[in-house]
């Protein structure tokens, strides 16, 4: 497979988490209660325990997008 394949492959990886990302993060941080109000009807856990998850689930979801997305796409860059 071509560098340039890949470089491509990670940019347009690294576009659609970046914006899922902060997408998920704006609407929490925009309208928390309309987010909590949904998943309290799947899943029954306190307001704390829920911002707990859901912080926890964006820290990760951060640390698997910068090392799974944003640094193989750099590192192809300067090898490219």
């Amino acid at each position: 497979m071509a560098i340039q394949t890949l470089t491509s492959f990670f940019m347009w990886c690294t576009i659609i988490n970046g914006g899922l990302l902060a997408l998920w993060t704006i609407i929490y941080l925009l309208a928390p209660d309309l987010v909590y109000r949904t998943q309290r009807r799947w899943f029954s856990a306190s307001r704390e325990t829920f911002n707990v998850v859901f912080y926890s689930f964006l820290g990760l979801f951060k640390v698997f997008f910068l090392v799974f997305n944003v640094v193989p796409y750099v590192a192809l860059l300067i090898v490219g």
